[in-house]
Order: C-alpha cells, then sequence, then structure tokens
C-alpha cells in the first residue's frame, strides 16, 4: 500500500509552500487508495509551540486535507530514537564525538582557508576513551566510500559521492535527536513508501538513505518538488506575503480555490486550468 507523509515542524505557522507540500502527499496517497500521515516533528523544543500546531491543525483541517494516521508527535517518541542510538552505537553504526564549538570552528577555518569544503574530518571515529568533563554528541559513521544514487520522480537520478558527505550529529550533547536521524526512524517505523517534499531537501536525501541502510530497510520512493520562489526569486518567505494560510480563509478566499491554484505550481494536466477536488484526485501523479 502507498503511504505518504506531512511531516510540518511547529516552529511556524502553516503558509502556502507547506501546504503545496501537504496537497501533493494527500493527493498521491489518495489516488492510489494510499495512505495520508500526519507527523509533527516537534524535537525543537525553543521554538516548537502549541500555538503553531494547533494553527499547523486548524489549517489543514480548513483545506479538507484530514489525515489517516495521525498526527504522530516526535516528542512522544524520545524513547524509541534513544532505543536507535543505543543499538547503532553498540554495532559501530554510531561514535561519541568529544570536539568542542572551538575546535570544530577552528577545523573549518583551516578547511576555508585550503579551500577545501567544509566538514567534520571524523576525528573522534577510533576514539575509545571519554574526554573528561565533556558530554559528546553521537554521530552517525557515514561510509566513506561508494555512490548514494537517488531515483528521485521529479528530478530523475541524482549521485552523490559518500567522500563528500560527513559524519552527522544524531544526537546533541543533551541527548536530544536530530532532524535528519528522527526523520528515517519514523519513515521506517511508519512503513513510508513515498516521500514528497520541497528540493531543499535533497541534499538530505543520500545521508537519510545511508542511515536507513543502517537499520537494515529499503529506502522509499523520493519526489522533490521545486521550491515556491516569490518574484525575485527567492524562496517564498514572509517578506513575500507568505503568511498563515488561515488568512487566506480570513479574506474569504474558498479552499478549493486554494487548492486548484496550488495543484498546478509544479503539476498539470494538458491545458486544464480548473480542477475539482475529486478531478485532481482522479488525475494526480507524481
Amino acid at each position: 500500500m502507498v503511504k505518504t507523509r506531512f511531516a510540518p515542524s511547529p516552529t511556524g505557522v502553516l503558509h502556502i509552500g507547506s501546504v503545496r507540500t501537504a496537497l501533493f502527499c494527500w493527493l498521491y496517497a489518495r489516488n492510489k487508495s494510499g495512505c495520508f500521515v500526519l507527523r509533527v516533528e516537534d524535537t525543537d523544543e525553543e521554538r516548537s509551540t502549541q500555538e503553531n500546531v494547533d494553527a499547523i491543525l486548524d489549517g489543514l483541517d480548513w483545506l479538507g486535507l484530514q489525515p489517516d494516521e495521525g498526527p504522530f508527535y516526535q516528542s512522544d517518541r524520545l524513547e524509541r530514537y534513544s532505543e536507535v542510538i543505543d543499538q547503532w552505537l553498540a554495532e559501530g553504526h554510531a561514535y561519541h564525538c568529544y570536539c568542542s564549538k572551538e575546535e570544530l570552528a577552528a577545523l573549518r577555518a583551516e578547511q576555508k582557508q585550503k579551500g577545501e569544503k567544509t566538514r567534520y574530518d571524523g576525528r573522534c571515529r577510533s576514539r575509545t576513551s571519554p574526554r573528561e568533563s565533556v558530554d559528546p554528541v553521537v554521530r552517525f559513521r557515514n561510509p566513506t566510500s561508494g555512490e548514494v544514487i537517488v531515483e528521485d520522480r521529479v528530478r530523475g537520478r541524482v549521485v552523490f559521492r559518500n567522500e563528500e558527505l560527513d559524519d552527522l550529529i544524531i544526537a546533541r550533547s543533551d541527548g536530544m535527536p536530530t532532524y535528519n536521524f528522527t526523520v528515517i526512524v519514523d519513515d521506517s517505523d511508519m512503513e513510508i513508501t513515498h516521500v514528497i517534499r520541497g528540493d531543499d531537501h535533497l541534499n538530505n536525501t543520500p545521508r537519510q538513505m545511508n542511515m536507513l541502510s543502517a537499520l537494515g530497510v529499503a529506502p522509499p520512493a523520493y519526489a522533490h518538488l521545486p521550491m515556491i520562489l516569490g518574484q525575485d526569486g527567492a524562496k517564498l518567505s514572509k517578506r513575500h506575503g507568505a503568511v498563515d494560510v488561515r488568512e487566506y480563509r480570513e479574506e474569504g478566499y474558498l479552499p478549493e480555490a486554494l487548492l486548484n491554484y496550488l495543484v498546478r505550481l509544479g503539476w498539470s494536466y494538458g491545458d486544464q486550468e480548473v480542477f475539482s477536488v475529486d478531478e485532481m484526485i482522479e488525475l494526480f501523479d507524481i
């Protein structure tokens, strides 16, 4: 069964770019008689708020993009993430890194001076003893050779060399898991088959595929959508009017009109310009 997911972070309200992603995920699941999952990625404790969670849920409800499963909250799954990290540390897929911010800043400065790509150099990979009075982060032991091939449903084949990918931090020094790690644990556990998202996430994909391999699971199909841009060619933001989607409701826009506008930003069906929601479901594909 096809299973898609929309995974907003409640560090802000629901805006147009996120709604387009949610719509494409919802339509693809509906077209394939599949399942649409809503997952709230709320591990950023400092910036995530209940007010933003409520805004996201209210906006999706107004648009009629109700999930088949969820909402699931990452903050409820911290024990599961710790379980995987402990497993990876035991299996050698991850390791403790005791480098200080000053050491890492010096490393970046040295690499810039030499004209090299700034990246972590793996200096703690073989470390066997802790450093006193230092709370370590946990890094994923990324493969150092070979390639990761992303067969993207939108971009086509994209090839990444593992030697260009550094060892991502998967748990901070306070134990809180990081985005790229929680995403792959959730996608695996929730049996997500298709990940449809903005192409600003494309560079995360090879890292996530390597981590999925460490979990022993096959990656989902990926489709990275072109970003919605402002008139100046920059990513759509508040200065372009990327406001809370509920403001369109307050201004009298119909949800069907907003969905019709957004579905045509990256998808088309011949010369047809106006679609009912039922027509979108029947005709949509990636």
